[in-house]
């Protein structure tokens, strides 16, 4: 028998393969974890609202954002680094199951919703949510089950303190952007200028396909307001603003600078509204419930 070559052993071969397997599914992860926590802890009162859109209790929907946007980015980090992975595909493959069981038990309510995970990709509570969601389970359970023995805990909850730094550090910065700010002096408003630094000014920011925004909108119609006016904008489709609020019966009137009342006042998504005095902002409502923003109004003397 010749001893000069030696067959290839297809164990090797099979564990090569799981390896770029596992990596692959970690690296898609990864991708999808950290850009939908850091994604939410950029805008931590923003992410609050789309929590109580989701049926959260408006009591928790700040500590839920915060809670659910770290744990993401740590996940997202841990599947990346090998010495981690395996711990960050069991903190995946947790938040997914927990996720799928929370909208399976409201699906009768969420169903059509935006289900608000990621930047840019509107994904409606439906069959395809389950789908989607199995299928990033499937690649964090061949990500974890093909890693390496995990190692390191200590450097990793070093990355978690950090990632709850960054968490704390941009909360604090937004909560300073919703007190004071000054606001354009005029802007458009039924196609005259508008002076924003007179008087009271409600700003309420919408999508006129918007369910919340819809319902939020009826709501304000409901106050008894105390000389203030209020400016509707659109920020999207402008050109149904009127029916929009012919349907909903606000009696406001439309303004089609979004992009120069968003350069000054950041939110993400609608519905928004924001309180103006003189010009200077009282007050900017992320949250549209039972309770808010009536409870802040009346707080301002705006509503009886």
């Amino acid at each position: 028998m010749a001893q000069g070559e030696v067959a290839p052993s297809p164990t090797l071969e099979l564990a090569a393969w799981k390896q770029w397997c596992g990596a692959l599914c970690a690296l898609i992860s990864a991708a999808i974890f950290l850009v939908a926590g850091f994604w939410k802890l950029s805008d931590p009162l923003a992410t609050s609202a789309r929590m109580a859109q989701a049926l959260i209790p408006a009591q928790l929907a700040l500590a839920t954002a915060l809670l659910a946007g770290v744990t993401e980015a740590f996940a997202g980090v841990l599947i990346l680094v090998p010495r981690w992975r395996r711990w960050g595909a069991w903190l995946c493959g947790v938040m997914l199951v927990a996720f799928m069981i929370y909208i399976g038990v409201n699906y009768t309510k969420l169903a059509g919703e935006d289900c608000s995970c990621f930047p840019w990709l509107k994904r409606a509570v439906g069959p395809g949510f389950f789908i989607s969601d199995a299928l990033m389970l499937v690649a964090a359970a061949i990500a974890g089950i093909w890693a390496r023995p995990p190692e390191s805990a200590k450097r990793a909850l070093i990355v978690l303190a950090a990632i709850c730094v960054f968490a704390g550090a941009v909360y604090g910065m937004t909560v300073l952007r919703q007190t004071g700010v000054e606001a354009p002096r005029e802007i458009m408003v039924d196609g005259k200028p508008f002076n924003l630094h007179q008087g009271r000014v409600f700003l309420y920011f919408f999508d006129p396909e918007c369910s919340h925004c819809d319902a939020a909108a009826r709501a304000l119609n409901q106050h008894k307001w105390r000389g203030v006016r209020i400016i509707a904008v659109a920020t999207a489709n402008p050109q149904w603003g009127g029916q929009f609020l012919s349907a909903t019966g606000l009696k406001a009137r439309l303004s089609p600078d979004q992009e120069k009342l968003r350069q000054v006042f950041a939110f993400t998504d609608p519905p928004f509204g924001v309180a103006l005095e003189n010009g200077r902002q009282q007050a900017a409502f992320t949250f549209f419930d039972q309770q808010e923003p009536a409870t802040g109004l009346r707080k301002l003397g705006w509503i009886e």
